[in-house]
Protein backbone atom coordinates (compact mmCIF):
# COMPACT_ATOMS: atom_id res chain seq x y z
CA UNK A 1 0.00 0.00 0.00
CA UNK A 2 0.89 3.50 -0.83
CA UNK A 3 1.19 5.70 1.82
CA UNK A 4 -0.06 9.49 1.17
CA UNK A 5 -0.02 12.22 3.61
CA UNK A 6 0.36 15.47 1.09
CA UNK A 7 -1.82 17.13 -1.41
CA UNK A 8 -0.64 19.12 -4.37
CA UNK A 9 -3.58 21.37 -5.39
CA UNK A 10 -3.78 21.13 -9.37
CA UNK A 11 -0.34 20.18 -9.03
CA UNK A 12 0.64 23.42 -8.18
CA UNK A 13 4.60 23.98 -8.74
CA UNK A 14 4.48 20.81 -10.90
CA UNK A 15 5.91 20.41 -14.43
CA UNK A 16 3.73 19.84 -16.30
CA UNK A 17 5.80 16.32 -18.30
CA UNK A 18 5.48 15.28 -14.57
CA UNK A 19 1.23 15.70 -14.49
CA UNK A 20 1.04 13.72 -17.87
CA UNK A 21 3.24 10.75 -16.50
CA UNK A 22 1.95 10.79 -13.09
CA UNK A 23 -0.85 7.44 -12.23
CA UNK A 24 -4.90 8.90 -12.09
CA UNK A 25 -7.14 7.92 -9.62
CA UNK A 26 -11.07 8.54 -10.06
CA UNK A 27 -12.85 9.76 -7.21
CA UNK A 28 -16.29 10.72 -6.55
CA UNK A 29 -17.42 13.29 -4.32
CA UNK A 30 -18.32 11.29 -1.42
CA UNK A 31 -14.70 10.26 -1.52
CA UNK A 32 -13.45 13.39 -1.92
CA UNK A 33 -14.63 15.07 1.05
CA UNK A 34 -13.44 12.82 3.50
CA UNK A 35 -9.29 13.27 5.06
CA UNK A 36 -8.97 9.53 4.73
CA UNK A 37 -10.18 7.04 2.62
CA UNK A 38 -8.63 4.26 0.66
CA UNK A 39 -8.75 3.76 -3.33
CA UNK A 40 -6.89 2.34 -5.88
CA UNK A 41 -5.12 4.06 -8.74
CA UNK A 42 -4.33 3.41 -12.72
CA UNK A 43 -1.23 1.34 -11.69
CA UNK A 44 -3.74 -1.33 -9.71
CA UNK A 45 -1.88 0.36 -6.31
CA UNK A 46 -3.67 0.74 -3.15
CA UNK A 47 -3.55 3.48 -1.85
CA UNK A 48 -3.85 4.80 1.88
CA UNK A 49 -4.82 8.77 1.97
CA UNK A 50 -4.42 10.59 5.59
CA UNK A 51 -4.75 14.01 5.13
CA UNK A 52 -4.88 16.75 7.58
CA UNK A 53 -8.52 16.67 8.69
CA UNK A 54 -10.79 18.58 6.99
CA UNK A 55 -9.11 18.57 3.85
CA UNK A 56 -10.98 18.51 0.70
CA UNK A 57 -9.72 16.91 -2.47
CA UNK A 58 -10.67 18.75 -5.80
CA UNK A 59 -10.44 16.99 -9.23
CA UNK A 60 -6.40 17.84 -10.66
CA UNK A 61 -5.11 17.73 -7.50
CA UNK A 62 -2.39 16.06 -7.21
CA UNK A 63 -1.28 13.02 -4.27
CA UNK A 64 1.96 12.68 -3.30
CA UNK A 65 3.08 9.52 -1.88
CA UNK A 66 5.80 8.79 0.71
CA UNK A 67 8.25 7.18 -1.53
CA UNK A 68 7.33 10.72 -4.29
CA UNK A 69 5.11 9.05 -6.06
CA UNK A 70 2.63 11.59 -7.95
CA UNK A 71 -0.83 10.39 -8.73
CA UNK A 72 -3.35 12.73 -10.32
CA UNK A 73 -6.99 12.56 -8.80
CA UNK A 74 -9.51 12.92 -11.64
CA UNK A 75 -13.22 14.02 -10.80
CA UNK A 76 -15.40 10.55 -11.63
CA UNK A 77 -18.93 10.88 -13.21
CA UNK A 78 -21.54 10.70 -10.74
CA UNK A 79 -25.38 10.74 -10.71
CA UNK A 80 -26.37 14.49 -10.19
CA UNK A 81 -29.29 16.82 -10.62
CA UNK A 82 -28.71 19.76 -13.24
CA UNK A 83 -31.02 22.96 -12.25
CA UNK A 84 -31.63 24.91 -15.34
CA UNK A 85 -34.22 28.16 -15.58
CA UNK A 86 -37.55 27.80 -17.70
CA UNK A 87 -37.05 30.58 -20.56
CA UNK A 88 -40.93 30.64 -21.17
CA UNK A 89 -41.92 31.12 -17.71
CA UNK A 90 -39.02 32.35 -15.83
CA UNK A 91 -35.53 34.27 -15.72
CA UNK A 92 -31.96 33.68 -15.17
CA UNK A 93 -32.47 34.96 -11.66
CA UNK A 94 -34.31 31.77 -10.49
CA UNK A 95 -31.50 29.95 -10.41
CA UNK A 96 -30.18 33.10 -7.83
CA UNK A 97 -33.20 32.07 -5.84
CA UNK A 98 -32.42 28.32 -5.79
CA UNK A 99 -29.45 28.73 -4.65
CA UNK A 100 -30.66 30.89 -2.21
CA UNK A 101 -33.41 28.12 -0.68
CA UNK A 102 -30.65 25.54 -1.54
CA UNK A 103 -28.19 27.17 0.64
CA UNK A 104 -30.64 27.49 3.38
CA UNK A 105 -30.75 23.80 3.71
CA UNK A 106 -26.87 23.00 3.60
CA UNK A 107 -27.07 21.46 -0.13
CA UNK A 108 -23.53 20.78 -1.38
CA UNK A 109 -23.91 22.98 -4.26
CA UNK A 110 -21.88 23.48 -8.01
CA UNK A 111 -22.44 27.03 -9.31
CA UNK A 112 -22.14 27.29 -12.96
CA UNK A 113 -22.92 30.42 -14.82
CA UNK A 114 -26.10 28.47 -16.48
CA UNK A 115 -26.96 26.23 -14.26
CA UNK A 116 -26.88 24.43 -10.84
CA UNK A 117 -25.72 20.37 -9.75
CA UNK A 118 -26.62 18.77 -6.66
CA UNK A 119 -26.99 15.33 -5.85
CA UNK A 120 -30.23 13.71 -6.40
CA UNK A 121 -32.97 14.23 -4.06
CA UNK A 122 -36.20 14.15 -5.37
CA UNK A 123 -37.59 16.16 -2.60
CA UNK A 124 -35.85 19.33 -3.55
CA UNK A 125 -36.26 18.49 -6.83
CA UNK A 126 -39.85 18.93 -6.76
CA UNK A 127 -39.39 21.91 -4.80
CA UNK A 128 -37.48 23.45 -7.55
CA UNK A 129 -39.83 22.31 -10.12
CA UNK A 130 -42.54 24.02 -8.26
CA UNK A 131 -40.60 27.06 -8.69
CA UNK A 132 -40.14 26.40 -12.34
CA UNK A 133 -37.20 25.80 -12.79
CA UNK A 134 -36.13 22.90 -14.91
CA UNK A 135 -34.43 19.90 -13.28
CA UNK A 136 -32.88 16.95 -15.19
CA UNK A 137 -30.32 14.27 -14.33
CA UNK A 138 -26.98 13.52 -15.36
CA UNK A 139 -23.71 11.98 -15.07
CA UNK A 140 -20.91 14.38 -14.66
CA UNK A 141 -18.02 15.51 -12.15
CA UNK A 142 -19.35 16.80 -8.88
CA UNK A 143 -17.84 19.82 -7.94
CA UNK A 144 -19.38 21.88 -4.84
CA UNK A 145 -19.01 25.22 -3.90
CA UNK A 146 -16.55 25.22 -0.78
CA UNK A 147 -17.64 27.42 2.13
CA UNK A 148 -16.37 30.75 3.12
CA UNK A 149 -13.99 29.59 5.45
CA UNK A 150 -14.35 25.61 5.14
CA UNK A 151 -11.42 24.56 2.86
CA UNK A 152 -7.81 24.55 3.16
CA UNK A 153 -6.09 28.16 1.73
CA UNK A 154 -4.54 26.21 -1.02
CA UNK A 155 -7.47 25.82 -2.84
CA UNK A 156 -8.47 29.47 -3.40
CA UNK A 157 -11.56 30.06 -3.78
CA UNK A 158 -13.20 26.38 -4.76
CA UNK A 159 -14.12 27.67 -8.16
CA UNK A 160 -12.57 24.94 -10.61
CA UNK A 161 -9.84 26.70 -12.27
CA UNK A 162 -9.37 29.45 -10.27
CA UNK A 163 -6.92 30.30 -7.76
CA UNK A 164 -6.20 33.92 -7.44
CA UNK A 165 -5.45 35.82 -4.82
CA UNK A 166 -7.15 39.48 -4.12
CA UNK A 167 -4.84 42.01 -3.19
CA UNK A 168 -7.27 44.99 -3.10
CA UNK A 169 -7.71 46.60 0.22
CA UNK A 170 -11.84 46.51 1.67
CA UNK A 171 -12.79 49.40 2.76
CA UNK A 172 -13.61 50.16 6.44
CA UNK A 173 -17.17 49.41 7.70
CA UNK A 174 -19.15 52.90 8.37
CA UNK A 175 -19.73 53.86 11.51
CA UNK A 176 -23.02 53.15 12.71
CA UNK A 177 -25.90 54.04 15.54
CA UNK A 178 -27.74 51.69 16.79
CA UNK A 179 -26.65 49.15 14.49
CA UNK A 180 -27.99 51.40 11.70
CA UNK A 181 -24.81 53.31 9.28
CA UNK A 182 -24.86 56.24 9.85
CA UNK A 183 -25.81 58.49 6.38
CA UNK A 184 -26.65 55.36 5.28
CA UNK A 185 -30.24 55.73 3.44
CA UNK A 186 -32.10 52.09 4.31
CA UNK A 187 -33.72 50.52 2.04
CA UNK A 188 -37.74 49.79 1.41
CA UNK A 189 -38.21 45.54 2.29
CA UNK A 190 -38.08 43.94 -1.07
CA UNK A 191 -41.05 42.90 -2.64
CA UNK A 192 -42.51 39.42 -1.96
CA UNK A 193 -41.33 37.08 -4.55
CA UNK A 194 -43.85 36.52 -7.22
CA UNK A 195 -45.39 32.89 -6.80
CA UNK A 196 -47.19 31.10 -9.83
CA UNK A 197 -50.90 29.50 -8.88
CA UNK A 198 -54.11 29.30 -9.54
CA UNK A 199 -55.41 33.00 -9.81
CA UNK A 200 -51.64 34.84 -10.61
CA UNK A 201 -53.14 35.84 -13.99
CA UNK A 202 -50.40 34.08 -15.78
CA UNK A 203 -52.67 31.92 -17.92
CA UNK A 204 -48.96 29.29 -18.85
CA UNK A 205 -49.03 25.89 -19.17
CA UNK A 206 -45.79 23.66 -18.22
CA UNK A 207 -46.00 20.86 -20.89
CA UNK A 208 -43.10 20.41 -21.18
CA UNK A 209 -40.78 18.26 -18.46
CA UNK A 210 -38.49 19.90 -16.23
Amino acid sequence: MLTINKLLARGEGLAPALLKRAATVELDWDVRQKSRFDATDSQGRTLGVFLPRGSVVRGSDVLVAEDGSLIRVIAAQQPVLVVTHCSEHGSAFDLLRAAYHLGNRHVPLELQPDRLQFEPDHVLADMLRAMHLIVGEALAPFEPESGAYGEPAAHGHGHAGHDHAHGHAHPAAPATTRGRPIGVAVSAAAPAPHVHGPGCGHDHDHGHHH
